[in-house]
Parts: C-alpha cells; sequence; structure tokens
C-alpha cells in the first residue's frame, strides 16, 4: 500500500533520504544494481496541486475530471494512489492500459479513452462500460454510430480536433501540426464545416477534445490551442440553438523543467493563463476534463544504478553503470530534447563530494551510444558508487527497452518520517525466467516443425 505521512521536506532531501535507505535496506547492491524509486509523498504534493489549481479558477461545483494519462506511468499501484488521494481518473489509449486502470479500482465515469486506432472491441468494451470516448476521425465516429444504433450507451461521446496552431521545440510530441495524426484537422478545405454538421447531426455528442502536445510546448501555444477548442464549441452550440456541447476536454500537455529541482511552470500558471485567455470556457457553462501525465510524476521518480566498473578512455573517465537504453531510451536516442539530471552517491548512498570532472555516464547496451550523460561535470564516480538519474517517474519506468535482453527493474514507493525510510514494492524485478517465456521460451522447436 502506498501511504504514510512524511515530514516537511524538501523532495531533494527525500531523495537523499530514500538512496541511503535504499542501499541499506538492501533495496540497491550487486544483485540489484538498478532499482526505479517513487516519492509518495511528492505524487501526493503534485495531484493535490492539480486540482486546487483548476479549482481557483473555476465556479464552485463546476464539473472537473482530472485523467492521469496511463502511458505515463503505467503501474496499478500509482493509479490507484492518485485516484483514491487525488481523486484523479484515468486517460487510457488502449486495451492494456484500460485493464491497468479497472485493476486500480478506476471508475468508468472516471476514465476516458483516447488513441488514434480504436479497434471495433475496444470501442464495445468502452460504450458497454460507460467510459467517455473521443473519436479521433470520422470512420471512427461512423463506426460509433452503427455500434450505438444497435447498443445504446451512457459513455459520453466527444470528437478530437486539431487545430494545426503549430508545434514546440520537439516535432514527435507536437500533435497540433498541420500534418499531424491526431484529431480531424480544422483548418483543412471543408473540415471545420463538416465537424460542425457532425454534431449536429449527433445531439448526443456533447463533448470536444484538444491536444496540442507536450514537453517543449509553450504554454501560449498550449492556451491557444484550447482557446481554439473553445471557440469551435460556442460556434457548434450557436448552430444547435443549446449547449449541446457541455465538456471540453483540454488534455494534457504541461512541459516539465528537466534542468533542476524547480517545478516550473505550474499547474496554477498554466490555469491562470487559461482563466485571463479563455475565460468563458471557464466560467462554469462547460465542465472540464484535463489528461496530464508528465507533469504529475516526472519529477516523484528517481532511477538509481550501481556503477560496476569505471575507466578512462581518451583521457575522459567514464562510468559503466547498469542504467542506460532500457530505461531512459529517449535520452540515449536524442539527448538534446531528453536531457536527463544526474545526481551522484557513493557506495553507502552518501550524496558524493568533491570537484566536478567531466566524464560520461554509460549504460550496459552493446552499441557505443548507450549513454546516459555525455562529458558531464560531475564528482569523480567510482567503482560501486550509486547514479541516479532524476526526474524519471514518467515514461523511463514504463517504456522498457528490451535491448539485450536487459530485465526491467523492479520498483518501490518510498515515504520518509522520523522513524526512517519505509519502501513498498511497486513492481518487481524482471526474472530471467519472465524474459524468456516473453521470448518464446514455451516453444522452443515451434520453426523446426517447419520442414523444407
Amino acid at each position: 500500500m502506498l501511504s504514510e505521512n512524511s515530514p516537511d521536506t524538501s523532495p531533494a532531501d527525500r531523495r537523499d533520504h530514500a538512496v541511503r535507505a535504499a542501499v541499506e535496506q538492501g533495496i540497491t547492491g550487486p544483485g540489484h544494481p538498478i532499482v526505479g524509486l517513487l516519492d509518495i509523498t511528492g505524487i501526493r504534493t503534485a495531484a493535490t496541486a492539480l486540482r486546487a489549481a483548476f479549482a481557483e479558477v473555476t465556479p464552485p461545483g463546476t464539473p472537473v475530471l482530472h485523467a492521469f494519462a496511463v502511458k505515463a506511468t503505467p503501474l496499478v499501484p500509482v493509479l490507484r494512489l492518485l485516484y483514491e488521494h487525488g481523486g484523479i481518473g484515468a486517460e487510457v489509449a488502449s486495451p492494456g492500459e484500460l485493464a491497468l486502470a479497472r485493476a486500480a479500482g478506476v471508475r468508468p465515469e472516471h476514465t476516458v479513452l483516447d488513441s488514434p486506432a480504436k479497434t471495433p472491441a475496444e470501442l464495445r468494451e468502452a460504450l458497454a462500460l460507460g467510459i467517455a470516448v473521443n473519436a479521433d476521425n470520422a470512420q471512427e465516429l461512423a463506426r460509433i454510430d452503427a455500434m450505438t444504433r444497435s447498443a445504446p450507451t451512457t459513455s459520453p461521446i466527444g470528437l478530437r480536433v486539431n487545430a494545426q496552431i503549430g508545434g514546440g521545440s520537439i516535432g514527435a510530441l507536437s500533435t497540433a501540426t498541420a500534418t499531424s495524426k491526431f484529431g480531424v484537422a480544422l483548418r483543412d478545405p471543408g473540415a471545420r464545416e463538416w465537424v460542425v454538421r457532425a454534431y449536429l447531426d449527433r445531439p448526443w455528442m456533447t463533448r470536444l477534445h484538444t491536444h496540442s502536445g507536450s514537453q517543449g510546448l509553450p504554454l501560449e501555444l498550449m492556451a491557444r490551442g484550447v482557446a481554439e477548442a473553445y471557440a469551435l464549441a460556442e460556434e457548434i452550440n450557436t448552430a444547435a440553438g443549446r449547449q449541446q456541447i457541455d465538456t471540453v476536454d483540454i488534455g494534457g500537455g504541461l512541459p516539465v523543467n528537466l534542468l533542476s529541482d524547480a517545478e516550473t511552470p505550474t499547474f496554477a500558471d498554466y490555469a491562470r493563463l487559461l482563466k485571463q485567455q479563455v475565460p468563458g470556457l471557464l466560467d462554469g457553462r462547460y465542465g472540464l476534463v484535463t489528461e496530464f501525465g508528465r507533469s504529475l510524476l516526472a519529477k516523484q521518480g528517481t532511477v538509481l544504478t550501481r556503477v560496476e566498473y569505471t575507466k578512462t578512455s581518451g583521457g575522459r573517465p567514464i562510468a559503466l553503470s547498469h542504467a542506460g537504453v532500457q530505461i531512459a531510451t529517449r535520452t540515449v536516442y536524442d539527448p538534446a530534447s531528453w536531457p536527463l539530471r544526474i545526481a551522484t552517491y557513493d557506495a553507502k548512498g552518501h550524496p558524493k563530494p568533491g570537484p566536478a570532472v567531466a566524464q560520461d555516464v554509460a549504460g550496459p547496451a552493446c552499441f557505443a551510444g548507450d549513454l546516459l550523460a555525455e562529458n558531464r561535470p560531475l564528482p569523480l564516480i567510482e567503482q560501486g558508487d550509486q547514479v541516479a538519474a532524476l526526474d524519471t517517474g514518467a515514461y523511463y519506468l514504463a517504456a522498457h527497452y528490451t535491448y539485450n535482453s536487459l530485465a526491467r527493474p523492479g520498483i518501490y514507493g518510498f515515504t520518509v518520517t522520523p522513524g526512517g525510510v519505509r519502501f513498498s514494492l511497486v513492481r518487481a524485478p524482471q526474472t530471467l525466467d519472465e524474459i524468456v517465456a516473453e521470448s518464446g521460451g514455451a516453444q522452443p522447436d515451434a520453426l523446426l516443425r517447419h520442414q523444407p
């Protein structure tokens, strides 16, 4: 159970306590040279801040559903904590994510299904359960039409639109570009008129959804995307002669500061900007749905890895650790967009002292680019030290890459109390038997049965 009260310490202090305790309690060591740590107090604090930010800018009684983007940290105990402590539901984009949300106890009315490629089976399940569905395109909407004619649903139905307002600094995460694969492109010829008619022909369609991107997107561009969706909702409601659209899903995407412990921008910063730029959306006439992910969990996670060896090559020190591309895939392949802060600790888990020395922190995978940090000024790392990759609570613990058949690390939640640090197992370390099973180990002769 992810619970416990913590003293009023800073996130950095809690992290230092947790690293030292992980070493002392054997959470990490030669047998488990890489682990993930989740700050339970930090998760609770982030959830509270999100709810408070939007409560501040909406009238009392405004329906607001905060739905955590499960893709960011698809761990059942995390979803359970967010739901039970913060009243935060789930935004899911696959049958697997929906299964995780249901296992965490998230009720259908607090769940939203997105995805540009929903299968008939996914749609039928969501509509049968009463889960909110955001259709991505005209063909999907036609599929929903047929399903609701044969089996009425209580699911709120919406349509995702792409305001085509441009991208941020990371193209791969910008979803409101001219050619984005997501949603109905509003500026394409005839598209806006089609959207309005689609709603007028379906009086049961009551939601509108937009999401302009995430990391690398400035707040002003995010707000502009929301403003475009609000203007479209007003246009549709005017054409309908009633408030047909009663809820606007504004997506998520709040960027995370990856350069320091500071949590900037904040949920409050974004909510206040929306109040300034789109006041009509927040005056109580519309319900709201948000879909934040990275901004809730990134700074609550640390990947801790033991340094197996150190060496020097070309005059540069290199620390060879067990954390690399398998957990930091984006960082390894695109370090400019996804820099990782590194903290160093000695073999006993104490912060590493000493002058900064430019060095590489390398992972275990068999290619030269498997680096968590390159030419990074850090206290000189020695064999047996611990290296911490910070801001890794979202995506890094989830997007495991099976290069070299490296095992998924164990993940532990922690709380810091006056009596010490308490750990709770969130996900057990992957075993070698599990790796073999996932790799066809139960049918080794499958290909030998085919005779030439």
